[in-house]
């Protein structure tokens, strides 16, 4: 399930292309199938080597080009350890809003991106988000939990006065939406309730059979109820130019 939608980036063969908090790697794999040279960046070591044993096998039945390269570093996204302008694109899906110090974050995500690349970052939306919070504190208030909800704008911004260049926003994931909403209600670790249950079901043959009408309801769904909203930068390639 990509929230990213990697036609907007430019990825071919030889893009260098970061995955900051990839977790089990989902844009990361994405990545490397379509060729380009993928860091896929964490600080949890158990979901790094998960990782890390994806690429083997995708490497080993040809799922991924040839020419491509993967690997996995872990560390902290508030330090990355990758010099200024190393990367083509820069992803950084659901992270920013784990972490205290977002503008840290941000500055390093701006920092290691080339110029000319392009960066994207994704967040969980503001309505659906706030949903969650106001139905259950353990949805949030745990360790590593959510610290924070953004108005995209509030985001946009933040970003934009790193000096890149805003040229995109989309919304994800309306269907899963209610899914959290439900978890929410009847306790966030009850995974066995009847309605969650059934629910992830109807998620799991969506994601796997992707028909029709799930395709065209999430679509009209997802200006209203969209999970999470995708916001998409470039970095002028003329240090100082106007954005």
């Amino acid at each position: 399930m990509l929230t990213v939608d990697f036609d907007r980036l430019g990825i071919r063969p030889g893009t260098r292309v970061i995955d900051v908090g990839c977790g089990q790697g989902r844009h990361s794999f994405e990545a490397y199938r379509r060729g380009a040279d993928i860091v896929a960046f964490d600080q949890n070591a158990a979901d790094l080597a998960d990782v890390k044993v994806m690429f083997g096998a995708m490497a080993e039945t040809g799922e991924a080009p040839g020419h491509a390269r993967a690997e996995t570093v872990q560390g902290d996204a508030l330090a990355l350890p990758f010099d200024a302008g190393e990367f083509d694109v820069v992803i950084a899906s659901e992270i920013l809003e784990h972490i205290p110090d977002d503008e840290r974050a941000i500055a390093e995500l701006v920092r290691v991106l080339k110029p000319g690349g392009a960066l994207v970052v994704t967040v969980p939306r503001w309505l659906p988000e706030r949903i969650c919070w106001a139905l259950s504190d353990a949805y949030h208030a745990n360790e590593g939990g959510h610290v924070r909800i953004y108005r995209a704008d509030e985001l946009r911004a933040k970003i934009t006065a790193r000096r890149l260049r805003f040229v995109h926003s989309a919304h994800a994931h309306a269907l899963h939406s209610p899914y959290w909403w439900l978890k929410c209600l009847v306790g966030v670790d009850d995974s066995e309730h009847v309605a969650v249950r059934g629910y992830h079901r109807m998620l799991v043959w969506d994601m796997m059979s992707a028909p029709r009408i799930t395709r065209l309801a999430e679509s009209a769904l997802n200006p209203v109820i969209g999970k999470s909203v995708a916001l998409y930068f470039t970095k002028p390639a003329v240090r100082g130019a106007a954005i």
